[in-house]
């Protein structure tokens, strides 16, 4: 078995990026704080992994359920914020990768949260059953529809290349009298091993991926967040967070600076792949 095509099973296996990169599941896992990011939306994930919740007085949204064993870390951030984890009615995801969608079989045990993913990630979610279990899919999306609950509606933007039906998502908050647009970046990254030219798997790939960045940019965004922490800096903002002065995670010129900065970087990967296929 060629490296790419192993490396492709691997993820659709539902294993993860993780150890592709060289990080183990526990550094992945390791605890953060759980803060309000603006207006009804509040970070629940870890250090590593970006997990959202929307709150309503109807029930919660959850994006990104991450690892199994994330999830009662998930879990004990959403109820050290004061809410119900029994409360989560839809349960959404970034992309169909281990470390952001393993555990949703677990959170729909727990909760009997309405599981929606989009279309083009089916195939891989079906084939990630940890323990062997079902991946649990009550809806499936298609590209620019909207998932409404409550006052939110949440689009479902189709941003594919990391996976084929990698999703960013974008809603708009209320705070302080004002509408800010919010954009959960799905992944624009390449993961080690990942063949971009002549893939036997998923041939559009480098098609999809630059398709992927035109409409990234063409997207409204003054909140950017993302699937990974490390993608929108969390860590110095949150060190900002409280000590006066705008929400730092009002950033619209961090999320063009970081499309502009790993376009480069996948442009440079393909080139690179084409020179060494010819």
């Amino acid at each position: 078995m060629k490296t790419s095509q192993f490396t492709q099973w691997f993820l659709l296996a539902g294993l993860g990026a993780a150890q592709l990169l060289g990080q183990t599941r526990a550094e992945r896992n390791k605890p953060f704080p759980p803060y309000k990011v603006i207006g009804n939306m509040y970070f629940v994930g870890t250090d590593n992994l970006g997990s959202f919740l929307i709150t309503s007085p109807q029930g919660h949204i959850l994006i990104n359920s991450d690892y199994e064993e994330t999830v009662p870390i998930v879990r004990a951030s959403i109820e050290k914020l004061g809410f119900r984890y029994s409360d989560i009615k839809i349960l959404l995801g970034s992309h169909a990768h281990g470390d952001h969608m393993e555990g949703d079989a677990m959170v729909k045990e727990l909760t009997g949260a309405r599981v929606i993913a989009m279309q083009e990630d089916v195939a891989a979610l079906k084939a990630m059953t940890p323990g062997g279990k079902p991946h649990p899919i009550d809806q499936v999306l298609h590209d620019g529809e909207e998932v409404k609950f409550g006052d939110t509606a949440l689009t479902a933007h189709l941003t594919p290349g990391h996976t084929k039906g990698c999703t960013t998502w974008t809603t708009k908050v209320q705070d302080g009298g004002k509408t800010y647009d919010v954009l959960i970046l799905c992944s624009v990254g390449v993961n080690a091993g990942v063949q971009l030219v002549n893939s036997p798997t998923y041939p559009q790939i480098a098609d999809d991926y630059m398709r992927s960045f035109k409409i990234l940019k063409g997207l409204p965004c003054d909140v950017f967040l993302g699937a990974h922490t490390n993608f929108y800096d969390m860590q110095e903002k949150y060190a900002k967070l409280g000590k006066g002065g705008p929400n730092p995670f009002i950033d619209p010129a961090g999320y063009r600076a970081y499309l502009n900065t790993m376009e480069k970087t996948f442009q440079g990967k393909l080139e690179e792949q084409k020179r060494a296929s010819r």
